[in-house]
């Protein structure tokens, strides 16, 4: 495993749409590995693979409960309506206050490319769409309300 740099706003590839999976070999779990890393190491609870420069359609996430790895995720349901502080590995010493879903269902493959689903509540859910704009060029930022007061910290 090693840590990658993450690239942070201002660099145009966070900009761009990233591209399908279509092997799913060694590379593609080094990269995972990799990112899984760098995220811990950061300290963060997401990470796409845009914001370490490659762009492909693969994200890491550990909220706390475990670490998630998915390859090609499509939010498939959205459910509810939650008011969030988020911040960004890739917009450091920042965060802001937007609106995500209060549930996801997520349909998405792992590393060998088996399909897998599940459904994410709260926090888990907006990490996840956090993670999902990245992979269209969208940063939180985009659809942040209003830049995070102490008091929404503190929440």
């Amino acid at each position: 495993m090693a840590l990658r740099n993450i690239i942070t706003v201002g660099d145009p590839i966070l900009r761009k749409v990233s591209r399908k999976v279509e092997k799913f070999d060694d590379r593609l779990g080094q990269l995972l590995n990799d990112m899984a890393e760098t995220m811990y190491k950061a300290p963060g609870v997401g990470l796409a693979a845009v914001q370490v420069g490659i762009l492909r359609r693969v994200v890491t996430i550990d909220v706390g409960d475990g670490l998630m790895e998915l390859v090609n995720p499509e939010i498939i349901k959205t459910e509810g309506e939650q008011e969030c502080v988020e911040g960004c590995l890739s917009i450091p010493g920042e965060s802001g206050v937007l609106h995500r879903p209060e549930s996801v269902t997520v349909k998405a493959q792992n590393r060998r490319g088996d399909w897998i689903m599940f459904k994410a509540h709260g926090f888990k859910a907006s990490c996840v769409c956090h993670e999902l704009d990245h992979l269209e060029g969208i940063l939180y930022t985009d659809k942040m309300i209003r830049r995070a007061t102490q008091k929404d910290l503190e929440k």
